[in-house]
């Protein structure tokens, strides 16, 4: 498990109710990596935690994997929406 965004999979299944809904892309510009976390919906308050602990924790834990690898890596939650799709959940 050497790559951030196998890490980031790894971590969140463990804490999800719904493993097999857990989806992470990752896009690579000049600035870094971008890891983007898709959960099932009712996991949502535990990947994101109280007061947001839980996704701090997450995003610390990925940049410190990252910079093993001389990379920056940023992580984003989709958050669904009313529509039924997926958004960007603000930082």
């Amino acid at each position: 498990m050497t790559e951030p965004q196998e890490f980031l999979e790894y971590l969140v299944k463990g804490i999800v109710d719904h493993p097999d809904d857990v989806s992470v892309t990752k896009t690579v510009d000049d600035i870094g990596v971008l890891l983007t976390l898709g959960v099932n919906p009712e996991d949502m308050g535990q990947v994101i935690g109280r007061q947001g602990a839980t996704a701090k924790s997450l995003r610390t834990l990925v940049r410190v994997a990252g910079m093993k690898s001389d990379a920056r890596v940023n992580v984003k939650i989709l958050e669904p929406n009313k529509e039924g799709g997926e958004e960007e959940a603000a930082e």
